[in-house]
């Protein structure tokens, strides 16, 4: 079952086919764009609507809202053939985008789910060029129906590029995917070809004209920075994601893990510190049943006066540890970042397969070394 919209997902506008949608506030921002550009190209085409003119520029807005929504039920349905739960549709800012809480993909289901949005704009624009010529409408319905098909039409054109985060990066990646045999390589080589289209969209839009001596056009120069960040901005995500990914594998709890041995919690400071002169590392407290509790602050234990070690309990000195904050020494970076996210607190105890405490795992530790950032 999907979850009800969250209030930063804007406004609920109800289900589609069982799929939930909601109108980001970011909306109105792009649609106050539009109407402010549109409406007085309608104003100077039909002088005699007046301030009518806007309102045919806020309905386009609405029309176009439309279709996007056609667009992202396209790719939720066939998303949802394949089984892919939770589908969330979000329209916003750059028209809209579709969510799903887990699937399971393949390199042809995923450029299928792709591309079933263009392949929506293409449908509308089609059948809206045969209904205009069958129906041939007049005056502001004329306006509103031709810019329409257009828009369709420019927008499956589009998404169809072959770059990340438009829908054909999907093709780059499935390709590079099939060949590989990693998403992730994929994901890389689709957001590369991304930053290159935005280099050729602003080229176009903006370097050809200079390099001509002919004037720029504030509107499409505008649009130009406007679309090549927002493509910029994604494909630079679908980059450092699938690299972070990629990087998964490669941390090992074993390789990060502080070595650490477990005393009971009944313990004094004296037995601790007995513990950390012959064996080294870390102490980890643990309760009667064996279960970590606790770790030993150093810093604090230092602190404590030698004479009074005997009679101090060892719990005095430690740190707790949050209830399950224990990992397996066996696990690597793919199964923690899904299991560490459900535990709270910054430290875990690592337990071998006896079940034995050998080692203390930082957070800090874990973020270094999948963001290849170390500290």
């Amino acid at each position: 079952m999907s979850e009800p919209a969250t209030k930063r997902d804007g406004i609920p506008l109800g289900s589609v086919f069982g799929v939930p949608v909601s109108l980001a506030w970011s909306w109105f921002i792009i649609t106050g764009l539009i109407v402010m550009v549109f409406g007085p190209t309608v104003a100077r085409s039909r002088p005699d609507l007046g301030a009518g003119a806007y309102l045919v520029a806020f309905t386009y807005a609405v029309l176009l809202a439309f279709s996007v929504l056609i667009h992202e039920l396209a790719h939720a349905l066939t998303a949802k053939s394949f089984g892919w739960p939770g589908a969330r549709i979000t329209l916003n800012l750059w028209g809209g985008h579709t969510q799903f809480s887990s699937f399971n993909a393949t390199p042809g289901r995923s450029l299928a789910v792709a591309m079933a949005g263009p392949a929506a704009n293409f449908v509308i624009a089609g059948a809206g060029y045969l209904l205009l010529l069958l129906i041939q409408p007049t005056g502001v319905v004329f306006l509103l129906w031709d810019i329409l098909i257009w828009a369709n039409l420019l927008v499956a054109i589009f998404n169809v590029l072959p770059g990340l985060p438009l829908d054909g990066g999907r093709l780059v990646e499935s390709a590079v995917w099939r060949y590989t045999g990693s998403q992730d390589r994929g994901t890389i080589a689709a957001g590369w070809a991304g930053r290159v289209l935005v280099v050729l969209v602003v080229g176009w839009f903006v370097i050809v004209p200079l390099t001509r001596n002919e004037p720029l056009d504030f509107q499409v120069l505008i649009v130009a920075i406007l679309v090549g960040g927002f493509m910029w901005v994604g494909a630079s995500q679908g980059i450092t994601h699938a690299k972070l990914r990629l990087r998964l594998p490669l941390v090992s709890v074993r390789a990060l893990m502080e070595p650490a041995t477990a005393i009971r919690q009944d313990s004094t400071l004296a037995e601790v510190t007995t513990r950390l002169a012959s064996r080294g590392g870390r102490v980890i407290l643990v309760n009667a049943a064996g279960n970590p509790v606790a770790v030993i602050d150093e810093a604090t234990l230092h602190s404590i006066d030698a004479a009074v070690l005997a009679q101090t309990p060892a719990l005095s000195a430690a740190r707790a540890l949050d209830p399950g904050a224990v990992v397996s020494a066996n696990a690597d970076g793919r199964a923690l970042i899904g299991y560490l996210a459900t535990l709270q607190g910054s430290e875990y105890a690592v337990i071998d397969d006896s079940n034995r405490v050998v080692g203390l795992l930082s957070q800090a530790r874990i973020v270094a070394a999948i963001t290849g950032k170390q500290r």
